[in-house]
């Protein structure tokens, strides 16, 4: 089993602390993981995405090219990604920040409001975790349980409160995600 992963937005959306969660999460596991984050110099408001491998076997290189999976925590990073995401991958979309449909019928479509459930849940912020609690459900590669101790472990120095916010976003996530065809 090998499985490229592109978690994609604009910086500020957490989309490197969720790569690293995955990486965490699989390397719990026991597979071989890689890392790759990528950000702009305005890191806040500009484009970041970080690239995440999940392998039984040994990882040649951290970078994806052709993502098995893609988590679009906007619109512009469903527009980039959506075309190289390999058919009979996955695509899992924040709905509340892409106001359009994914055009492939040959993928995995997983959409949750990401947005709009982390802001029901008192923090915004939390939208990451809901879109990783959606792409565990259309993508069981680490078990949710996993991914919730990685997070409480990279957030150990947060308040009980907010961990506890987090992991409940990353369970509503889950229950929240559409997952089809």
């Amino acid at each position: 089993m090998e499985e490229k992963i592109v978690v994609a937005g604009v910086g500020g959306q957490g989309v490197i602390l969720m790569g690293k969660l995955l990486a965490h999460a699989g390397l719990l596991e026991g597979r071989n993981v890689t890392c790759l984050p990528s950000y702009g110099p305005e890191m806040r408001g500009g484009t970041a995405n970080c690239m995440v491998i999940l392998s039984d076997h040994r990882i040649g290189s951290p970078y994806v090219a052709e993502p098995s999976c893609t988590i679009a925590m906007n619109r512009p990073s469903l527009d980039r990604f959506e075309s190289v995401t390999k058919r009979g991958g996955c695509i899992v979309v924040n709905n509340s920040m892409v106001d359009r449909e994914v055009e492939r019928t040959d993928v995995i479509v997983a959409a949750v409001e990401a947005s709009k459930i982390a802001e029901k849940l008192s923090d915004i912020r939390a939208a990451n975790m809901v879109a990783l609690g959606a792409f565990v459900k259309a993508k069981p590669l680490v078990r949710i349980h996993s991914l919730i101790g990685c997070m409480n472990r990279a957030m150990s120095a947060q308040r009980e409160d907010v961990r506890a916010r987090n992991e409940r976003a990353i369970l509503t996530g889950f229950e929240s995600a559409r997952v089809g065809k």
